[in-house]
């Protein structure tokens, strides 16, 4: 697949509130991988990009303009740019659990990259008219996404079926002999099952958040996955947030899509089975790692999360 210009890329993303231009010296801490750009207007823009940052770099999105009642998609670190390893970089890339967030296009946002950050990204930029069309009769059951006006930040977790249709999007459209109609089509996909995700979720009352409160429970996931061998207290939490217990609990579970304690457990099983399969640690040193004294919990609650023991998961070829 052939890259796009850096300059290409620079100006795309001008249309999507990106005030690159004003930033242009600031860019060059940042190292383009792989660009590519789909301009779908006036239902839909794609774009994939891969780059590192080697210092630390912020700018101010502002409201995205070129669609006007839009969703903004963004599938974070869910493909492998083939950079991990190598040799001109260095080995000490930091890089998000893979993930989506979807935010109104409107939404004015603060981005941030660490210094040394790893960044692989597929965006989706759609227009709310457009997709509720797909919907169809199951629209209502979103309807917190489709009010223009509204205020909203949610993180939902990647799942295999997503990471298959990125990897499609990435790797196998070189021969594609429609391409508008390929990359429409598995971004239409991405949502699809995006949207079961969603649907899965812990039911909440959906309300207007601030970008200050969207910071502070991000404060208390980071807080919750430093401490996964012990579950933080909720009076911890509470401060942390600077929020009182109930609104905490109700701005974390529309962000996340669980409540406190179960995401704290999802974490720590994923990190299990990142630990199992990728470090190769046994069942036992998973589980004091991740603070079990109790293995045979640890495995019933691992065979919950992902569907086989924790044994059979380490040598299980996914």
């Amino acid at each position: 697949m052939k890259k796009q210009s850096k300059e290409q890329m620079l100006e795309f993303a001008e249309k999507l509130g990106v005030p690159v231009f004003e930033q242009i010296a600031n860019l060059k801490v940042l190292q383009f991988n792989y660009v590519r750009t789909i301009d779908l207007l006036p239902e839909m823009i794609i774009m994939m990009r891969s780059l590192v940052a080697k210092e630390a770099f912020s700018f101010r999105r502002d409201p995205i303009t070129v669609i006007k009642n839009g969703l903004l998609f963004s599938f974070q670190n869910v493909f492998n740019d083939g950079q991990e390893n190598v040799a001109d970089l260095p080995s000490n890339l930091q890089q998000e659990r893979s993930h989506v967030r979807i935010t109104p296009s409107h939404m004015t946002s603060e981005v941030r990259f660490a210094k040394q950050s790893h960044i692989k990204q597929i965006s989706i930029i759609i227009e709310m008219t457009y997709l509720s069309r797909f919907l169809g009769k199951d629209q209502p059951q979103f309807s917190y996404l489709f009010d223009a006006d509204s205020t909203f930040w949610i993180e939902e977790f990647m799942s295999p079926e997503i990471a298959s249709i990125v990897d499609q999007m990435l790797n196998n459209s070189h021969n594609v002999s429609f391409p508008d109609l390929f990359y429409s089509m598995k971004a239409l996909e991405l949502l699809y099952f995006l949207f079961n995700n969603l649907s899965r979720r812990e039911s909440v009352s959906h309300q207007q958040v601030t970008r200050d409160e969207i910071s502070k429970v991000y404060e208390v996931r980071n807080a919750m996955a430093a401490s996964l061998d012990c579950a933080l207290p909720i009076s911890e939490l509470v401060k942390i947030s600077g929020m009182n217990e109930l609104k905490l609990r109700k701005v974390f579970t529309q962000v996340f899509g669980k409540g406190l304690y179960t995401y704290f457990q999802y974490i720590r099983m994923e990190e299990a089975a990142r630990l199992l399969r990728e470090e190769r640690l046994s069942v036992s040193e998973t589980g004091y790692r991740l603070g079990f004294s109790n293995l045979s919990y640890f495995g019933r609650l691992f065979e919950e999360h992902k569907g086989m023991k924790p044994k059979k998961w380490s040598s299980h070829t996914p």
